[in-house]
């Protein structure tokens, strides 16, 4: 049976996993709607290869060059903020939300309201908007399937088990490229070094997030939403070979745990097939080549990120939205030598500390609370240099 699917986000790496799984699936897929802040051209090569309906770029500045790419065609190219809102809105079965960073809160929020499947890879949605995107997924009927891979892992360690027999949730993380690295080190990293992981291929703020371990706080504070197991349910250890991707340990003492490739086309599989399975090209796991499986506590002292993420998580209220928004802002100082490597989670921890917003009760207030953090960050940054 053929079903309808849009893409958020198509142009990045979650949404060229994804389109390469339709790709070898072409028969079972039927693309609607494709989104990108700006790659007009990539986004009209790949409209124009899967027939999709409309595309849209969310920088209005690109729009132009989008329609003449698309000149000929029957695909409706639009641009802006709102386009992308109504692309979101198209029913269908489902919505891969992927876009990077708050710019995805609105359309996700939109693609909820169809109360149909969502595939998410946007970390925003849940860490700012948490108890609003859940409460509207409840109150929609709109299936939620995570698709980062380690909460994917959780959700398939889950399956047929119920919440309130887990004991334990354990979140794995790689470490990334300077999980051996002095303090010393860490002072003088470069953002070449930093967006060089080891084990995954990702887009640079995801990368340094990875770097930093602020992709691991971030992804605590999404598991908190998702699996209502408690806070002091959750745990975080470090796992180099990024094999093993979450565990859960169940009441009785069973641990479950999900393996597989360090690639991100197994969990976004398995969205896509949910509740049964679908071939992927992924090279199958070698355990023998693997040879060994470590695991080691995180270390907070180089590393505070998780340490923040778990703070915030506790503060509630617009915390999490603060952490979210304030580290963006640090990212992309650090990638523009602006600031050193080290001084991500320093100006993240400022901002937590002298902002603590009340807790959003609808979207606005959440882009309220992310837009007056990040402004606090950039007058920060600025005392910082």
């Amino acid at each position: 049976m053929t079903r309808t699917i849009s893409i958020l986000g198509a142009t990045g790496s979650i949404g060229d996993s994804t389109l390469d799984l339709i790709r070898r699936n072409r028969e079972r897929w039927q693309v609607v709607a494709l989104t990108a802040n700006c790659s007009a051209e990539k986004l009209a090569k790949l409209a124009i290869e899967f027939d999709a309906q409309v595309a849209v770029v969310s920088d209005e500045s690109c729009l132009d060059e989008l329609r003449q790419h698309l000149a000929g065609t029957a695909i409706e190219a639009t641009g802006g903020r709102e386009a992308l809102c109504e692309a979101a809105a198209r029913p269908v079965d489902m919505t891969v939300a992927a876009i990077v960073g708050c710019a995805g809160l609105g359309p996700v929020m939109r693609a909820v309201e169809n109360g149909r499947s969502i595939a998410l890879a946007n970390k925003e949605a849940l860490v700012s908007a948490g108890s609003i995107l859940m409460d509207a997924v409840a109150r929609h009927g709109a299936t939620l399937l995570p698709t980062d891979s380690e909460h994917n892992a959780i959700f398939q360690c889950l399956e047929g088990n119920r919440i309130e027999e887990v004991r334990s949730i354990t979140l794995t993380a790689s470490g990334g490229p300077f999980r051996t690295k002095s303090l010393a080190e860490l002072e003088a990293a470069t953002p070449a070094q930093a967006v060089a992981h080891p084990n995954w291929d990702m887009g640079a703020k995801i990368s340094v997030d990875s770097a930093t371990m602020m992709n691991k706080g971030l992804e605590f504070i999404e598991a908190w939403h998702l699996f209502p197991v408690g806070l002091d349910r959750l745990r975080i250890v470090v796992h180099p070979q990024s094999v093993v991707h979450s565990m859960v340990e169940y009441r009785d003492g069973s641990t479950l745990a999900q393996l597989g490739p360090s690639d991100m086309r197994v969990p976004i599989a398995s969205c896509l097939a949910y509740p049964a399975r679908m071939d992927t090209p992924c090279k199958p796991l070698d355990l023998a080549a693997i040879g060994e499986l470590t695991f080691f506590a995180p270390d907070e002292e180089r590393f505070p990120a998780t340490r923040l993420a778990r703070e915030a998580a506790q503060a509630g209220a617009g915390a999490p939205a603060v952490l979210n928004a304030a580290n963006e802002v640090a990212v992309a100082a650090f990638l523009d030598g602006q600031i050193k490597f080290t001084q991500i989670a320093a100006l993240v921890g400022t901002v937590l500390e002298k902002f603590g917003p009340n807790a959003p009760a609808c979207l606005d207030d959440v882009l309220s609370v992310d837009a007056e953090a990040r402004a606090r960050a950039k007058e920060m940054l600025q005392v910082a240099r």
